[in-house]
């Protein structure tokens, strides 16, 4: 769902805004029959101009030559019947229950829950509580004890000390102490949040509830969270595959000495990091926070850097052996870069509770309905007591059709409620009164009518709404049609495939490279020794023996199969076998030794299958194209086409 979501978005795909059409009746061009108005290719060519990277999409005959065979494919997915298929149907109905979530809230209740949420996560909470638990059920009675005993432990706790009453009176059953450590917004349920939060420090909260019962809540600490830190890495992994690799451990232990020999870091990232994102910017990794990377050995120790340029003692993760400097710390970011991401999580919390309260308000004052609960007496009086063990049915005689209250045009029924009355029943301790149970139902009842008619409307009511619906609409339709046609080709067209790489051979290449060991020192002097050596074929061991020392690490190595772009080579390098000359390379000196020069050879088609799919498909989908062209004829109005580009000319 998510990844065809991200693909229609792509402006090769023309999300469109169909309902601007009223705007300009003028007809740009048609398809297989079917007008396509200037208005929506207007929509369209704006809306994704500040996107295209490829300048010759804003080009006007370019960008309507895509914008058409956009069309023509969405003309022949509705030829095939694809938006009739169910697999359709429900994603697009799935999609649509998930976007009307966006267009159905407070804006202003939920402004202020996202700056509150922002506040949290931009500080951390030591804090240790006490919870007696309790049912969220729990009788009335039962609810009273529950309070009575949470506040009798708060004034304990003001007299003996929280943590004493912490060891004394938590038992594990009924009473539960706990020492919770740092944690921020979003950590905890939100009552619990607004406690810790709201409570000074040194300070136990008045009691609580939850939903595992009441709680009483001790800050011990507060503090700004860790926030975000960029830094540089130098990596060596484990080659398993390769017996002649150094061992891991050892290399990176020399890389660190020379660090604290005074050479660059960037630089040796540059020629000995296995981190290959990252080692051609000299280690530099994206800014990250807590809990984004997936190595948490790897955050600890970046955090633990306090002064920018500090560089770590080497460590060891799941992906490697590391050595970590510090470029730039921050806090938490700035609030308009994560404000969306908050609203989302504000929507799926607790919080999201005040947020449909203030929905329901809007609604109501929108269809005109008032606040009073209608006269439920009826409804109380065909309970029975097996309502409370999920037993009860509508009596036989239910005044089914009598309106209980009309949203709109729709009336809702004595029965719709009846019917929610069973279908919501749960075990229920029988000293729940029933107008209680009634009172309760009929609200849930009632907002879940009004969100479900309001859902039912929107796109009467909201026109934003129904753009967003159209475009994802026809997206999804495509995304289907292009899956089905061109993209599962690797399955398929397996014959095919092989036959396009057979004619096209010679496009899928191995470089030339070369067997070779390259020896880097910061001292030229040094890599003449180590040149002299070489040429006596002396094992790479014992010159690292003889060169470097327990206190001084003056040459490091690298050998494998190398093409002219490894990094270890620099630019233009000739390739000829035996000892190159010394030569300045990422502000190091270095010389080569080729053992052996690999020609240039083609790719197995296992080699190079990824590239030949794609070029196989890019090839079958021009092809397929020009027969949709065939297939419904395209007539553009040049007369229309002119004034369109000059009006595209004045903008």
């Amino acid at each position: 769902m998510r990844f065809k979501y991200f693909f229609i978005q792509i402006p090769f795909f023309f999300c469109l805004f169909l309902n601007a059409q009223t705007a300009d009746k003028e007809v740009l061009l048609e398809v297989g029959g079917d007008p396509v108005y200037v208005s929506e290719f207007m929509n369209v060519y704006n809306k994704n101009l500040d996107l295209v990277q490829d300048e010759s999409q804003k080009d006007v005959d370019a960008y309507l030559e895509l914008f058409t065979n956009y069309k023509l494919k969405l003309k022949e997915a509705k030829t095939l019947g694809l938006d009739k298929k169910p697999s359709y149907n429900r994603e697009l109905l799935t999609y649509r229950k998930q976007l009307a979530k966006n267009f159905m809230t407070d804006n202003t209740v939920t402004e202020a829950l996202v700056e509150e949420a922002y506040h949290r996560i931009s500080n951390d909470v030591k804090a240790q509580h006490i919870l007696v638990l309790l049912s969220e059920d729990a009788a009335a009675t039962d609810t009273l004890a529950a309070f009575n005993k949470i506040t009798k432990l708060r004034e304990t706790t003001l007299i003996e000390g929280f943590g004493n009453v912490m060891t004394q009176k938590a038992d594990g059953k009924t009473i539960i102490a706990e020492q919770l450590g740092w944690f921020n917004g979003f950590k905890m349920v939100y009552a619990f949040e607004n406690a810790a939060f709201n409570t000074a420090v040194g300070e136990t909260s008045q009691p609580f509830r939850t939903r595992f019962g009441y709680h009483i809540v001790n800050v011990q600490d507060k503090r700004e969270s860790r926030g975000e830190r960029t830094v540089a890495h130098i990596m060596v992994v484990d080659k398993e595959d390769d017996a002649t690799a150094e061992n891991p451990e050892t290399r990176i232990q020399d890389i660190y000495k020379k660090i604290n020999q005074g050479e660059d870091f960037e630089a040796l990232a540059k020629q000995f990091s296995d981190d290959k994102s990252s080692a051609s910017k000299g280690g530099v990794m994206p800014p990250f926070s807590g809990g984004q990377l997936s190595a948490a050995k790897f955050e600890d120790v970046a955090f633990s850097l306090e002064d920018v340029g500090a560089v770590s003692k080497p460590f060891k993760t799941q992906y490697g052996w590391h050595i970590v400097k510090l470029y730039n710390k921050k806090p938490v970011a700035d609030f308009k870069d994560i404000k969306t991401e908050l609203v989302q999580k504000v929507q799926r919390d607790e919080r999201s509770k005040r947020i449909d309260d203030a929905l329901y308000s809007k609604l109501k004052k929108m269809y005109n309905l008032n606040n009073e609960e209608p006269n439920l007496d009826y409804f109380v009086s065909v309970l029975k007591a097996d309502y409370y063990k999920r037993k009860w049915k509508l009596p036989s005689n239910f005044e089914a059709d009598k309106i209980l209250f009309t949203i709109g045009e729709t009336n809702y029924t004595y029965k719709d409620f009846g019917n929610y009355l069973v279908k919501t029943q749960r075990n229920l301790r029988d000293s729940v009164p029933f107008n209680h149970i009634v009172s309760e139902k009929y609200t849930e009842f009632f907002n879940k009518s009004l969100v479900e008619y309001h859902e039912a409307h929107l796109e009467e009511v909201n026109s934003e709404f129904a753009n967003v619906i159209n475009e994802y609409r026809d997206g999804l339709l495509l995304f289907d049609l292009m899956e089905n046609t061109i993209w599962n080709a690797s399955k398929t067209d397996s014959l095919d495939i092989q036959e396009f790489y057979n004619s096209n051979k010679k496009e899928y290449i191995l470089p030339e490279r070369i067997d070779a060991v390259v020896a880097s020192s910061t001292k030229q002097k040094t890599l003449k020794k180590v040149s002299k050596l070489l040429e006596e074929n002396m094992s790479l061991d014992r010159i690292k023996n003889l060169v470097n020392s327990n206190d001084s690490v003056e040459v490091i190595f690298t050998s494998g199969i190398m093409d002219a772009e490894h990094q270890a080579l620099p630019k233009g390098f000739k390739f000829k076998k035996g000892i190159s000359k010394i030569f300045k390379h990422h502000d190091a000196f270095e010389v080569v030794q080729v053992k052996d020069i690999l020609p240039e050879t083609e790719k197995t088609l296992e080699e190079a299958k990824g590239a030949v799919i794609s070029d196989y498909q890019n090839e079958k989908e021009a092809k397929w194209v020009k027969s949709l062209a065939d297939k419904y004829k395209v007539v553009v109005n040049k007369d229309i086409l002119k004034k369109v580009k000059s009006k595209i000319e004045k903008q």
